[in-house]
């Protein structure tokens, strides 16, 4: 028995070995696996090298691992038992998220999550980067894994605009537009606009940051000594929040608005 189950475990090992050159073919026409599930927006690049640690993904039925190639046309290519399809249409799509649903596509938790109001997309589509629960605004969400990847990795600093409504002293005001420390990582500084300030000492700011990192914006605030009220996204880049949206709808980018988001991340990119 025992002789049988190291036969079968070898055997799966041998599989495996031979997804990096499957069916005899020149490996010019295989691609790296984390490019192929990023471009079928399964995932971005680098989230995809996890997945593939994880065992969740097989070529031809046996384990991957990170660094094998393989061939979408030809080879059976699947995440968790589900097929990952070829060069499907690209799909791009801009969320008004509400606040209370939270930017997953499960949760554990059963909160609501941002897939329940993209159901009807024609394409499954990923998150681009994180709002947090209780934020609201411009989501994008996408399977053009290039795009994702391009919108999310550190080295593109895609600056966001966030409309943010806060409770505190307005000679601080100024301090949000300083370098600081968050997570033990020093920020650049960040662009602060008052659009207005009321006499119970509230305002209401545009606040354009360039990392994105975790809950930055409410981190900066409390930092500062403001209470966050309201925080709404209202642009990536050049691209703004349409204000014919309602929280929880959704519409397609056109080609024009994607052009300007892929210039921007190679703008951006030049400059860093």
């Amino acid at each position: 028995m025992e002789e049988a189950v190291c036969a079968k475990s070898v055997d799966r090992e041998e599989k495996a070995g031979l997804v990096k050159n499957v069916h005899g073919r020149n490996d010019d026409m295989q691609e790296r696996l984390q490019k192929i599930l990023s471009g079928a927006g399964v995932c971005s690049r680098r989230a995809a090298e996890k997945l593939i640690e994880s065992g969740a993904v097989t070529v031809n039925g046996a384990a991957a691992r990170v660094g094998d190639r393989a061939d979408i046309e030809t080879d059976e290519i699947c995440v968790n038992g589900k097929p990952v399809g070829g060069h499907e249409e690209l799909h791009t799509i801009m969320l008004y998220k509400p606040a209370g649903v939270v930017t997953t596509m499960s949760d554990e938790k059963n909160r609501k999550t941002v897939a329940e109001l993209v159901k009807q997309c024609p394409a499954r589509v990923l998150p681009v980067g994180r709002l947090d629960q209780y934020s609201e605004g411009l989501l994008l969400l996408t399977n053009d894994g290039a795009l994702l990847d391009a919108l999310t990795h550190p080295r593109y600093h895609v600056d966001k605009t966030y409309e943010v409504i806060v409770r505190g002293q307005k000679e601080n005001i100024p301090q949000l537009g300083k370098s600081m420390e968050i997570d033990g990582y020093q920020i650049r500084p960040a662009q602060v606009e008052i659009c207005r300030s009321n006499p119970d000492n509230t305002h209401v700011l545009h606040i354009t940051i360039h990392e994105g990192r975790n809950r930055q914006i409410r981190k900066m605030c409390a930092r500062c000594g403001f209470k966050v009220l309201r925080l709404c996204r209202v642009s990536i880049g050049a691209l703004k929040l349409d204000k014919s949206l309602r929280p929880g709808r959704w519409r397609e980018l056109s080609q024009e608005e994607i052009s300007m988001l892929q210039k921007g991340t190679t703008a951006e990119s030049k400059r860093n």
